[in-house]
This record gives C-alpha cells, structure tokens and sequence, in this order.
C-alpha cells in the first residue's frame, strides 16, 4: 500500500466521521496525563487518537526438520501488514494536518474464527508543533514515535527530535536437535551451538532491517530499541524476532 496523505480509503465510515468530529476541536489521547502535559510544554498540541489496522492471512512455508533458516514468506507477511497498519494511521493523522504522532503502539491479535488470520493495529496521538514549525520526516510523512511522553520532551530538549518509528522482522525456524545428539548432552553443561547460531542469526537479521530503515529516513541513530520474541501460534521452533 503506497502512502497517500489525502487518503481515507481504508478508513471506515464510523472512523471518518470521528475524525471530522476532532477536526471541530475535541480531542482524544492515548497519553496519561503526565504525557499530555509535557508533550504541551515541548510546544504541541494533541489532535486526536489515529488508529490504522489490517487483518492479514499469514501464508504456509514448509521447513525442513533439520534446518535452521529464515521463513521468508512468514517474515515477509508480517513485516507488510505492520506497513499496512502504520500507513493508514499516518493518514489519518494527515487529516488533521499534523505534524507527527507520539505514544506509538503496534499490537497483533488473533481471532478464533481465523486460524490464519491476525489483526495488526497501529494506534497513538497525532500532534501539531504550536508555532506551525515543520517537524515532519524527511520522506514528508508524519513523524512517529513511541517514546513516552516524558522520553519525548527530555529528547526535544537535548536538541534532538524524532523523524520515524523504524522495525525490523525476521520470521526464523529453529532446527530440532536429533535424538542421539540429545542424549549424549543429558546430564552436561554444554553450549547447544546450534540453537545459539540460529538465535544470533535471527537477532542480527532483525536488527540489520531496523537500521536500514533508520539509514532510510536519514536517521543519526535510533533509541529505545527493544527486542521481542514471538511465536504467534506458529509451533515451539518457528519463531519472530521483532526489533
């Protein structure tokens, strides 16, 4: 989905109406009061709550036994339906002419009626710079960060500001180990080199993505950098290393 700042397109129609009501002055925020008040003081103003979300099939890719490697088509899937989300909520945020969105979550759902379906959602508190002083990223999008509010204002103190929220996924199979390998470690303290290599691996991968991306929005760095792990359902040895 390319990026289209005049866009509503995925926006339903309950949804275009909040966001023509927030147009009138009222406002919603998923920042606690703390937040609001010192996201005020770094000099915005809080539009209004945006949410961009994508329901997404997550294809099948057969792995081998023994292999430790990449899922790609996994990998793939999950990064683009993210995109899917972080597009349409940077949309919305267009619709009030902000400048950036703050307090930045990305969740993942599972529903019982789709097996293979997840619901991928992007939500924060689009905001306006007080004095009309253009805190936009390079590539002209809203900003976007997940800072809280406090890391927010201490960051715009330091000199510095925030120009996108950048990820990376790595989708990665995790070899079984074999019996009689297994058994001659029983009772041992050994490094299990294999599931090592193959953690590392996905790690770096992921972390490699999330750079580029900041190297991308012409980013001096990147901060707040976690690290999560995830199995989404897919079995004990395929795993998502998200950055």
């Amino acid at each position: 989905m390319s990026y289209d700042p005049t866009s509503t397109e995925g926006v339903p129609e309950h949804g275009r109406e909040r966001l023509a009501q927030m147009r009138g002055g009222f406002f919603t925020s998923d920042l606690s009061v703390n937040e609001f008040l010192l996201v005020k003081q770094a000099g915005f103003d809080p539009l209004g709550l945006v949410i961009g979300s994508s329901i997404y099939h997550i294809g099948f890719q057969q792995s081998s036994w023994k292999q430790s490697v990449e899922m790609s088509v996994l990998s793939q899937a999950m990064y683009e339906a993210r995109e899917l989300a972080m597009t349409r909520m940077e949309e919305e945020a267009d619709q009030f002419g902000a400048d950036g969105i703050v307090g930045v979550r990305l969740d993942i759902g599972r529903y019982e009626w789709g097996e293979h379906l997840a619901e991928f959602i992007a939500i924060g508190t689009a905001v306006k710079h007080r004095e009309g002083k253009l805190h936009r990223a390079p590539n002209g999008r809203p900003f976007t960060s997940d800072l809280s509010g406090q890391d927010f204002w201490t960051l715009l103190a330091s000199g510095h500001r925030p120009v996108g929220l950048v990820m990376g996924s790595c989708v990665y199979h995790v070899a079984h180990q074999g019996m009689f390998a297994s058994m001659r470690q029983i009772g041992q303290n050994i490094e299990m080199p294999n599931f090592t290599q193959a953690l590392y691996d996905a790690r770096e991968l992921a972390m490699e993505r999330m750079q580029k991306e900041a190297e991308t929005l012409q980013a001096e760095g990147i901060v707040g950098v976690q690290l999560q792990e995830r199995s989404h359902g897919w079995g004990s040895h395929v795993i998502e290393f998200f950055a």
